[in-house]
């Protein structure tokens, strides 16, 4: 796939698991959703820049480290979805609970940050009218 498809691909997956998070009912789910957005669009990102050349050959590399380095403006954009990473595992098993407040607040955070991405691909932002959360669940 080219790379201005894949990039758009990954950016609409990015607004899709934003869609996604604001229908879910259940903390961990909207959660989980959040957390997909942004790393999607962070993906969109690097795929639309040159790579950033580090030393450190081919391999996999940490997104979020290649985010603050190929877009410094976006570094504690960075930061904090890193930061989510270790905790979005224990979410998945199950070993780790989130509230909805906890939940809501990452979902409004990817919601800025694909945002954020889209204009600085020249992909006009989407605001959806009236996007409403989903009543979440106690457990």
């Amino acid at each position: 796939m080219p790379h201005a498809a894949t990039t758009l691909d990954l950016l609409d997956r990015a607004r899709d698991a934003l869609t996604s998070g604001y229908a879910a009912n259940a903390a961990s789910a909207r959660y989980l959703a959040a957390s997909m957005a942004a790393l999607r669009s962070a993906a969109a990102l690097l795929a639309a820049r040159p790579a950033v050349r580090d030393g450190s050959g081919p391999g996999p590399h940490d997104v979020w480290a290649l985010t603050a380095r190929s877009a410094p403006e976006l570094a504690e954009w960075a930061q904090r979805f890193a930061a989510v990473t270790g905790q979005r595992v224990g979410v998945e098993t199950g070993l780790v609970r989130v509230t909805a407040r906890e939940a809501d607040d990452l979902l409004r955070d990817a919601e800025t940050f694909v945002d954020l991405v889209a204009v600085r691909l020249g992909v006009p932002a989407l605001h959806p009218a009236a996007r409403r959360l989903a009543p979440v669940r106690t457990a």
